[in-house]
């Protein structure tokens, strides 16, 4: 017991004294490694958990499932389901920004590039594409009122970027944030991209992983219901230490009811940041740094279950670097990384290169140096970035069947409450058009936006329309097609109807 005590004794004094530090000196092949097994990570965890991507919503994978790994997979799945690699492709996108333009490029810089890219985006990502195509600048184009998708995954996904190029300054990593992450997402939704940017600055000048996890939410506000979320996560895995699953059941019972998503309201897919980012978590502390049962728990939380183990695999490859990731995880992986991502002209031996440059400057011009073989970084201790929260005082209250009236060009319906979403499609499957519907909007007979709903894929509108901040009343809402056309469809399926507080849902539906 007496050892027990000194080991603990003399852990906490490293941590303390590690945290005193202001310097930290590694070899130039040192870093590289560890940014290698970044973005190798990455990789590797969203190929193996590309194929229960949201199959399992509301439940985790068994353990008698067994889930699949062989030689050969990554290339494969590279070459033949270029699709599931949004989580780089994003990422590649705005390195190839740095790249082009420097570490100072202009935030229109980088919604220019994704928002014209010719890769396919969903959810936050696609929201804020739509909204910067139409003129709504960075940061508005993320802001929850302008994009029903601000708390999803996206910039929390995309951010290994900034933590890859900021080694031991997470307060760097942050303002790059700051930047790209407000084009498409805000409230938890951007603090999810703070979060794991931190965890990866951490991961190059420690290895312990509660460190990394408890030391990069600190980046976060306190009152955030980010925070508290992945605060409950460690606090959890205190008192269940050895059982993941209880501690994933007491994320469903608190936080798995998203209000913001329209595709998550009242169902049990949940593409919320924060409540992914609890399964992240879950897979870094349960592993306890051993690459394939971090890959294999985060896989097996569920829902996006693609992306979690892409940031698992991503983070933990930066802490063991490269050459540790295990041979069994690394099968093939040679053969895939001269392959660019399909949508860029970068593969993951490109960005091996770019990203160790970009690295160098950002420690240079932030007060370390490079001298010889050895880059000495200033570290930095967290700050919690600006507090701010998406749908304050919104709360979803039910769900409504909404109908094509052909015989008048238009979508209408009656409600109660004080916003709603109109949800639909202006495209079947991945379309290539220039077609674009145009619309006008009217509630209660004024008439408060024009939007225009193109039939192309990549451009579309992620949903037909959606407005907030009504009073609370009831409500008629019509949308007019003044173009209709026999070619294209105009799909609409329901509306999610809000008010200022939540209903009993047994009242609410007593007859």
């Amino acid at each position: 017991m007496k050892k027990i005590f000194l080991n603990i004794f003399i852990c906490l004094i490293a941590i303390k004294s590690f945290s005193q530090q202001k310097t930290i000196t590694l070899t130039k092949e040192k870093l590289k490694d560890k940014i290698m097994g970044g973005w190798a990570g990455q990789t590797i965890g969203v190929t193996f958990g590309g194929p229960y991507e949201f199959r399992f919503q509301g439940t985790f994978i068994g353990d008698y499932q067994p889930l699949t790994w062989y030689d050969g997979y990554l290339k494969n799945t590279m070459l033949d389901n270029p699709g599931l690699y949004d989580d780089l492709y994003m990422d590649l996108t705005f390195v190839d920004v740095f790249e082009k333009y420097g570490l100072d490029a202009p935030v229109d810089s980088f919604a220019d590039a994704f928002a014209h890219a010719g890769y396919m985006l969903w959810h936050a990502n696609q929201a804020g594409r739509y909204n910067i195509l139409h003129g709504i600048k960075a940061p508005q184009s993320g802001y929850w009122k302008n994009n029903p998708h601000a708390d999803c995954i996206d910039y929390q996904i995309e951010s290994d970027f900034a933590g890859l190029m900021s080694p031991g300054m997470p307060n760097t990593a942050s303002a790059i944030s700051d930047k790209i992450g407000h084009i498409m997402n805000y409230g938890d939704g951007w603090y999810g991209g703070i979060f794991v940017g931190a965890m990866y600055t951490l991961s190059f000048v420690s290895s312990d992983i509660d460190y990394i996890v408890n030391n990069a939410l600190k980046a976060v506000p306190a009152k955030s219901t980010f925070y508290q979320c992945v605060n409950d996560v460690i606090n959890w895995h205190k008192k269940y230490p050895n059982d993941w699953k209880q501690t994933w059941l007491e994320v469903q019972k608190k936080w798995a009811n998203d209000i913001g998503c329209p595709e998550g309201v009242f169902a049990p897919f949940n593409i919320d940041a924060k409540v992914n980012a609890a399964y992240v978590v879950i897979g870094l502390l349960y592993g306890n740094g051993d690459f394939t049962k971090t890959l294999e728990i985060a896989t097996r939380c569920g829902q996006d279950a693609d992306c979690n183990p892409s940031t698992v695999g991503g983070v933990l490859g930066a802490i063991l670097g490269y050459d540790k990731i295990p041979a069994y995880w690394k099968m093939g992986l040679k053969d895939a990384e001269s392959i660019d991502f399909k949508y860029t002209t970068m593969s993951l031996n490109k960005v091996y290169e770019i990203g160790m440059k970009h690295a160098l400057q950002n420690i240079t011009r932030n007060g370390g140096s490079v001298s010889g073989n050895n880059v000495t970084i200033k570290l930095q201790q967290p700050i919690p970035v600006a507090f701010e929260q998406s749908f304050v005082g919104v709360y979803p209250i039910s769900k409504i069947p909404v109908k094509w009236n052909d015989a008048k060009d238009e979508v209408s319906f009656d409600f109660e409450g004080t916003g709603f979403v109109m949800r639909g499609e202006t495209q079947e499957g991945e379309s290539n058009s220039d077609f674009v519907f145009n619309t006008d909007l009217y509630v209660d007979g004024n008439k408060i936006e024009s939007p225009q709903l193109p039939a192309d894929y990549t451009t579309r509108r992620y949903e037909l329309c959606w407005k907030y901040d009504l009073p609370k009343a009831k409500h008629h809402v019509m949308m007019k097609i003044l173009n209709p056309s026999t070619k294209y469809p105009f799909n609409v399926s329901e509306a999610i109807i809000y008010s200022d507080k939540l209903v009993d849902g047994i009242k609410a539906n007593a007859k």
